[in-house]
């Protein structure tokens, strides 16, 4: 408990596993959760439903188009497998300023103009740290995460760190590991943290979606 949110220790922070996950009027708290929930980009599981829908045309995807728009929207759309909201005025303050650094990103989900799913997080050498993900339409967070999913793979990403397991994330393909290997796994893919290259994702985007 205590710290600070600055660029620079949320950085170490999350290269050792390690993330804040608090609530209003409470120190900062730090948490390394053990096992740890984890999605294999190449193992999101996009059912029939999914692909169905995504096929209807009804929406499309973009890469850091609305990023504090995307925080916004989790912070306050209510979620069927989770209750309440970490995300306080000094954590969205705290990762929109990543954000302009090239730490912090988005993927959203749009009916035309109209913004109705998303997901954001920090992509640190090969691991994307996913943090929350909203939905305004049914299907849209699926949509968001799916096509994270695939534009990490497409770009050599290791993995989509989900941090805690619920029932949602476990029927869309994540896993649990233990915390030994997760640390392995940051030792070889977030070491040195290079943050992810906009240009690069967005063009993978627009090749997928095409």
């Amino acid at each position: 408990a205590g710290a600070d949110l600055s660029p620079a220790r949320l950085l170490d922070a999350y290269t050792r596993g390690i993330f804040p996950w608090y609530s209003e009027g409470e120190p900062v708290l730090w948490w390394s959760p053990a096992p740890r929930c984890v999605i294999y980009p190449q193992q999101f599981h996009a059912s029939r439903s999914l692909r169905k829908t995504w096929r209807s045309g009804q929406f499309h995807v973009s890469a850091n188009r609305a990023f504090p728009a995307v925080m916004h929207a989790c912070a306050t759309v209510p979620r069927g497998y989770a209750n309440g909201t970490w995300i306080t005025r000094d954590m969205f303050d705290a990762y929109c300023a990543l954000h302009t650094l090239g730490w912090a990103h988005s993927l959203e989900v749009w009916q035309e103009e109209t913004l109705v799913g998303g997901i954001y997080g920090l992509a640190i050498g090969n691991i994307f740290f996913g943090e929350s993900m909203f939905s305004r339409a049914t299907d849209a967070s699926k949509i968001a995460l799916w096509w994270l999913c695939q534009s990490l793979h497409a770009l050599g990403f290791a993995l989509l760190d989900c941090q805690v397991e619920n029932p949602h994330l476990l029927s869309l393909g994540a896993t649990c590991i233990a915390r030994e290997h997760f640390q392995a796994l940051l030792e070889q893919h977030a070491h040195p943290a290079t943050p992810l290259p906009v240009p690069e994702w967005r063009n993978t985007l627009d090749q997928l979606t095409a």
